[in-house]
């Protein structure tokens, strides 16, 4: 019992913690949207149908690394419907009537929104759900440490390259038939103005959040520069280990002062509370608990034994990662990411442990494909979201799915997890 109860407390659950907290004073006060808008309303982006389609991307991917894919996906929506609004105005003062529900563009908008919030996700440990229970598995069941610099830098080339399939992808199968939308940068400097000027809260939020990253950034840099095994890293690793890091990022959101003679603070406690998803972290504890039980009882090994014996006794690595990535990818869309996670992740550490290969590959690439779920509204909230506006047609984010879904796979997902995880992790 004591040991079941012992996965709640794994550092891990509390980083997640840390990490949704200071996503929450980001969205309730206000600097998410700052970040949105701010990429929104660059020079660059004006009033081009393929430009903002590319700043629109941007924006749900970057927000969602750090926050929420679905909360991202919430923000982002109204910004891509007063966009299609602007477009259909624009047609109607030319004479020409366009239903959105029915417009290629308005589709590739709406599924760019949602692709982008899971591609983001990938980015950091507490981007999305099936990268920190990976990490957990791996520390549970393996004893294994992986960093958050490490995570980012294999997370961040296979965030870039996962976008660049997207964009792709859909930039073609949904193109715009006008060469710039009217009213479009005044919409979005509309939405910029009526923000203001930079809030106290504003500020103390992204003091919290630089903090924070500046602790979990900096023994990837002290490695650099220092070397792995230095005395400094290994103290600092002692102080400042990822759960503490966040944790400290969070507690500042409590003491950093917004107005001091109503006592008021940059978050406040009811909004911490609400903006933890509980059942993620339960859910996340109890697969933490399963991994262990499943590895200290030997079932984890012989359910590895028995995947390499079907595999013809002898598997390749490439193979290995090939086959579990599939399987996350497939789960995933049929259940939710966090779900596949749970249920996959054990299996797939028990087989690389069985086959003798190093677990952390295999574990990166069952967490980065369990992010692909493209094809269908019930595999990301994302999706549903965007589904809910009646713009996507439920073939077409079936067929632009399969398309990013594997060839992501493929060329991203299997390379990133055999190769450059390798090369990170040494």
């Amino acid at each position: 019992m004591k040991e079941a109860f012992a996965a709640f407390a794994n550092p891990m659950i509390f980083l997640f913690m840390g990490g949704f907290m200071i996503a929450k004073a980001m969205m309730v006060n206000g600097v998410d949207k700052r970040i949105a808008y701010g990429i929104m309303s660059m020079r660059w982006v004006g009033d081009d149908p393929r430009r903002i389609f590319l700043a629109i991307g941007l924006a749900c991917m970057l927000c969602s690394g750090w926050i929420s894919n679905t909360a991202t996906a919430a923000m982002m929506f109204p910004i891509a419907l007063g966009l299609l609004e602007a477009i259909r105005e624009m047609m109607a003062a030319q004479g020409k009537i366009i239903a959105l529900n029915s417009y290629k563009y308005a589709t590739g908008l709406m599924l760019m929104t949602a692709y982008a919030c899971s591609i983001g996700g990938v980015l950091t440990p507490i981007g999305t759900p099936p990268n920190i229970i990976m990490l957990g598995f791996l520390n549970e069941m393996c004893d294994l440490h992986v960093s958050f610099f490490q995570w980012m830098v294999w997370g961040f080339v296979a965030m870039v390259a996962y976008f660049v399939i997207a964009y792709i992808v859909l930039a073609r199968m949904f193109p715009s038939d006008v060469k710039h939308i009217e009213g479009a940068s005044e919409f979005i400097a509309g939405k910029v103005k009526g923000l203001g000027r930079w809030t106290r809260a504003q500020k103390n939020t992204m003091i919290a959040f630089l903090v924070a990253v500046i602790l979990w950034v900096t023994p990837g840099i002290l490695s650099i520069f220092l070397g792995t095994q230095s005395p400094v890293l290994n103290q600092y690793n002692a102080l400042f280990p990822e759960a503490i890091a966040a944790m400290v990022g969070a507690l500042l959101l409590f003491f950093l002062p917004v107005d001091l003679k109503n006592h008021k603070m940059t978050l406040e406690w009811k909004d911490a509370v609400a903006g933890v998803e509980w059942g993620t972290l339960l859910l996340f504890g109890g697969g933490l608990a399963m991994g262990g039980m499943m590895y200290a009882t030997g079932l984890s090994k012989w359910i590895g034994d028995q995947i390499i014996n079907f595999m013809g006794g002898n598997p390749t690595e490439l193979l290995l990662i090939a086959v579990f990535c599939v399987m996350s990818l497939l789960l995933s869309e049929l259940t939710s990411h966090t779900a596949a996670t749970n249920m996959i992740g054990p299996l797939a550490i028990g087989a690389a442990l069985s086959a003798g290969f190093n677990p952390v590959p295999v574990a990166v690439g069952v967490a980065l494909s369990a992010s692909l779920g493209f094809m269908l509204p019930v595999s990301t909230p994302p999706n549903a979201i965007v589904y809910a506006s009646g713009y996507v047609p439920i073939t077409k984010m079936i067929k632009s799915g399969i398309f990013i879904d594997f060839i992501g796979i493929a060329i991203v997902t299997i390379p990133v997890a055999l190769y450059l995880v390798k090369m990170v992790i040494g």
